[in-house]
């Protein structure tokens, strides 16, 4: 998510300043810091303009009127979406520790994840989460498309292990134009007949790379709502409704100035200990297309949905069963983080667990 704002080179170097200063400080940042500490051969009274405009546009507020300024929620974004250098070279050296510390030839693949969540918690002092993989070798087991009113339809999964999950689908025009209930009833047996005839027994892996175009003649002006329901079925049975989470490092975290008010403590602690299914859909996302661009998660303060992590920023990746994404990484922390080191951590991570499991 980027966001747009007409800045020159000179603003986004001492946003730039600002953001790293802050970060390594924990104190608000005055023009005369940067005049002093950073060479912008400009004068203070040039960089507090240039501040003041920050502050205007909302990506620099003061906490105290007297006191310096820092980075908003839009500050930090502009700053990891177009000022900081990733840090590549520490990415590959972590990579080569992850290796060292985790020998997953001799680990059962819970030990694993609890072990690289330790690993991670110590090396960000923040807190890290990592889901157990989910078996991407589940194979469907039976599927009912059952017909809730004129316009929807409810698709039923079961997969072999009788897990069931369900999900809201559009009928296709032709069946939402039908006044006959009876005959759209009749329509969806013999597409849930179809779906079954085709699906069943098959892995989760093998759904995606199903060839659609080649339908029985009769089934042709199903196609869009065959592949759409193709699209829900993969996606739906790949995202776990629970899935334990191994979490460390909230001891460390906790010591952040960020973290001193009491009740926002609570308030996340209560999400990591009881409430652990409404964290993992920001935590684990199956994206239609996963591209190298979007690889990692990244939600700075109010951008998060739930309540309790509005003053934390998360960052998250997959890791993989070969293609299939089965599991993820995050880190939680202040927004006040290195971002540059916490990506390279998360990253690292994903690409370890990818290659241990594959």
């Amino acid at each position: 998510m980027s966001l747009e704002y007409p800045l020159s080179e000179r603003h986004h170097n001492i946003l730039r300043a600002t953001v790293r200063h802050y970060i390594a400080t924990a104190e608000p940042v005055g023009s005369k810091t940067l005049a002093e500490e950073y060479d912008f051969k400009v004068s203070s009274a040039t960089i507090r303009n240039a501040m003041g405009r920050l502050e205007k546009i909302g990506l620099l507020y003061q906490p105290h009127i007297s006191a310096g300024r820092i980075p908003s929620d839009s500050g930090y974004r502009i700053y990891v979406d177009r000022l900081m250098t990733p840090n590549e070279a520490w990415g590959r050296q972590l990579e080569e520790l992850y290796t060292q510390e985790l020998d997953w030839g001799n680990y059962e693949i819970e030990t694993l994840v609890q072990r690289a969540a330790q690993i991670l918690a110590t090396l960000s002092g923040h807190i890290a989460l990592i889901t157990l993989p989910q078996n991407a070798n589940n194979t469907l087991h039976h599927l009912q498309l059952i017909q809730l009113n004129a316009k929807q339809a409810m698709l039923i999964i079961v997969m072999d292990s009788y897990q069931t999950q369900s999900v809201l689908v559009e009928l296709p025009s032709l069946l939402e134009n039908e006044s006959d209930r009876e005959l759209v009833e009749e329509e969806l047996q013999i597409l849930s007949n179809f779906l079954n005839h085709k699906l069943r027994g098959r892995s989760l892996s093998t759904l995606a790379q199903l060839n659609w175009g080649e339908l029985d003649r009769d089934f042709q002006h199903y196609t869009d709502f065959l592949r759409l329901l193709l699209k829900e079925i993969s996606r739906r049975t790949q995202l776990p409704s629970s899935t334990p989470i191994a979490i460390r490092g909230i001891s460390e975290v906790l010591r952040q100035p960020e973290f001193s008010q009491l009740q926002q403590v609570q308030m996340l602690l209560h999400l990591l200990e009881e409430e652990q299914n409404q964290l993992l859909p920001s935590i684990f996302e199956i994206p239609e297309v996963e591209t190298p661009a979007d690889r990692v998660r990244i939600r700075i303060g109010a951008e998060n949905q739930l309540e309790p992590l509005n003053i934390c920023t998360l960052i998250a990746a997959n890791y993989h069963q070969g293609d299939i994404p089965v599991g993820s990484i995050g880190i939680i922390g202040p927004t006040r983080m290195f971002y540059e080191n916490a990506i390279a951590l998360v990253e690292a991570a994903a690409d370890y667990l990818s290659e241990a499991l594959s």
